[in-house]
């Protein structure tokens, strides 16, 4: 079994990541600062022999080597699952230097890291935010990528220099693009952000945007389900695949209504308006899942079923 680094591993994904790698058998250094992962996200996963957790923040190169000195001495790792970035949108185009530090700059520190001690395979959250906004079903060889937040440029770099490190040192690289991805654990987004507005018992309760915006969504079990069926089964050495549903997404209408059916409210919508919630913001979003259909994974939910499927959830985890 392998030796596994996972970055992000108390995060909402990152957390059940790690506990998916302890179910096949491998062992898995965890790193996080906890400013979005929580840590009872680790509670099955700490109760693993076969798990160690270290707390530092990627972007303070001394702390990480410091906090992975013990598990280093011990031999190299086979992989680095790199989920740690910043997740929150919206700050990161309030204040550039928040995707320039959390998700460029940790990677940047990572593959610094994994040349170091001779880790030569890493796989890596990527997103659909690095296309911007584009017309039609977008390919992963859609060009050129103009994307419209700094999470998704800082995204796009650290594809890049990823992609750099290949000539260098690298011996595989795994880059998923992420839809939306909803589920249990969920810390940020709209069914959990629209819940904790419910959690202030308003009268009525604010949606951004008027609900037309449309993207689509997989539930964070089917998103493990592809991970790793790609990087068990894609033959390219740098291998990029667009992850999500079939069909074309879920409305942000749709979504409010099915949270407040989970959260058994009545209360009305109300719209701030507008075709999207913030900067940065892309209100419509199609891209095809062609090539990873053509590779044989297909998931089994539609964005509206893994949105319902998550609203339960989300909805049970806090308090509802």
């Amino acid at each position: 079994m392998a030796r596994v680094i996972v970055t992000g591993a108390a995060g909402f994904i990152g957390s059940q990541l790690v506990d998916r790698l302890i179910q096949q058998g491998h062992t898995v250094v965890g790193i996080d600062n906890f400013v979005r992962g929580r840590k009872e996200n680790l509670a099955s996963a700490s109760a693993s022999e076969r798990f160690s957790f270290v707390r530092a923040d990627l972007a303070d190169m001394e702390a990480v080597t410091a906090g992975l000195a013990p598990a280093l001495a011990v031999g190299t790792f086979d992989w680095v699952w790199h989920f740690a970035a910043n997740s929150d949108i919206p700050s990161g185009v309030a204040d550039p230097s928040i995707d320039l530090r959390d998700t460029f700059l940790t990677t940047f520190n990572v593959l610094k890291l994994m040349r170091g001690h001779a880790i030569k395979a890493i796989a890596f959250a990527s997103t659909s935010a690095i296309y911007g906004v584009k017309p039609g079903r977008i390919r992963e060889d859609a060009g050129p990528l103009f994307p419209i937040s700094n999470y998704g440029a800082m995204k796009l770099a650290s594809e890049a220099i990823i992609g750099a490190a290949m000539e260098s040192f690298l011996d595989r690289a795994v880059i998923f693009r992420f839809p939306n991805v909803v589920g249990s654990r969920g810390t940020h987004g709209i069914i959990f952000d629209l819940l904790q507005k419910l959690k202030l018992r308003p009268p009525s309760l604010e949606v951004l945007g008027d609900g037309t915006q449309c993207k689509p969504y997989l539930h964070v079990g089917e998103l493990l389900d592809a991970l790793f069926f790609i990087q068990e089964t894609a033959p390219e050495r740098l291998a990029c695949y667009n992850i999500g549903p079939l069909d074309d997404g879920a409305t942000v209408g749709f979504i409010a209504a099915a949270v407040l059916r989970a959260a058994g409210s009545t209360i009305p919508l109300r719209y701030t308006g507008g075709d999207r919630g913030w900067v940065g913001d892309v209100p419509r979003f199609q891209y095809s899942t062609d090539k990873l259909g053509e590779l044989g994974w297909k998931p089994r939910f539609s964005s509206q079923a893994a949105v319902e499927k998550a609203c339960d959830e989300v909805a049970r985890e806090n308090g509802f």
